[in-house]
């Protein structure tokens, strides 16, 4: 299983970055999709995630409004539209996949099963 995140760089506050995240070797129609992120210094946190049904989405406080998680069945590929952007928002982020029940909150971290190396977002003022 391999979960390849991209489309991390420099970017302006103000603007707006899509970070994708593609999967090999499961199916992410069956796995629970979340992305999460690092900032230096501090503890991983939950970004935006999406059942493996497609129907429920949910968002941290910080980026809801402004972040949209999505996917694609066909490409396997799993997708976080990223606008508004301000530097609070510069860090790694990690996607991630896991066989959540629903019971389980997509913000438990140490449910997932699988995940990406990382790509850097970093925001200037």
């Amino acid at each position: 299983v391999q979960l390849q995140a991209s489309g991390g760089g420099l970017v302006q506050a103000g603007g707006a970055m899509r970070l994708s995240c593609a999967a090999s070797g499961l199916s992410i129609q069956s796995y629970a999709m979340s992305w999460f992120r690092q900032a230096p210094g501090k503890e991983r946190e939950f970004v935006a995630g999406i059942r493996r049904s497609g129907n429920n989405r949910d968002y941290s406080d910080s980026v809801k409004g402004r972040f949209t998680i999505s996917r694609d069945i066909a490409k396997n590929t799993v997708y976080l539209q990223m606008n508004s952007l301000n530097p609070e928002d510069t860090a790694v982020y990690f996607c991630a996949a896991g066989r959540l029940i629903l019971s389980t909150p997509l913000q438990q971290n140490e449910a997932y099963n699988y995940w990406g190396q990382g790509t850097l977002v970093t925001v200037s003022s």
